[in-house]
């Protein structure tokens, strides 16, 4: 009987850190397909029927920084989201191109402003939602 080697979760996480986006896609695309799954986040509906008048409902517990335009530093931009996502230079020049578009999703609000203060020193315009 062969042997299986055994690979631990930071090896996975290392060889996930070091794939270009568009390899890591095929990746998920194909564990969806081998193990009959899918990586969708599920879509919660959330209501503020009942709550008092005046009281906003609680802010999210995350939230995502979108690029709304790069302004006219597009360069600088494109550098900066580099940083902040590693993404590689076509995927991030992508990004940039295609704006509006997420930079980041799923984060802290105190992040999604650092971030945001950052992307607006160099010319971009930034939305948090």
């Amino acid at each position: 009987m062969a042997e299986v080697a055994k690979i631990s979760r930071e090896d996975v996480v290392s060889y996930i850190e070091n794939i270009s986006v568009l390899e890591l896609s095929d990746l998920v695309k194909e564990l969806e397909k081998k193990f009959g799954v899918t990586a969708a986040a599920p879509v919660a509906v959330a209501s503020v029927v009942g709550a008092p008048a005046g009281q906003a409902a609680a802010e999210p517990a995350t939230v995502s920084v979108i690029l709304a335009n790069a302004g006219d530093k597009k360069i600088q931009v494109i550098k900066v989201v580099r940083e902040l996502t590693n993404l590689g230079l076509k995927e991030a020049k992508d990004l940039v191109d295609d704006a509006p578009k997420p930079i980041k999703e799923g984060i802290k609000k105190e992040e999604a402003e650092e971030i945001k203060k950052k992307m607006e020193e160099v010319g971009a315009k930034i939305e948090i939602k």
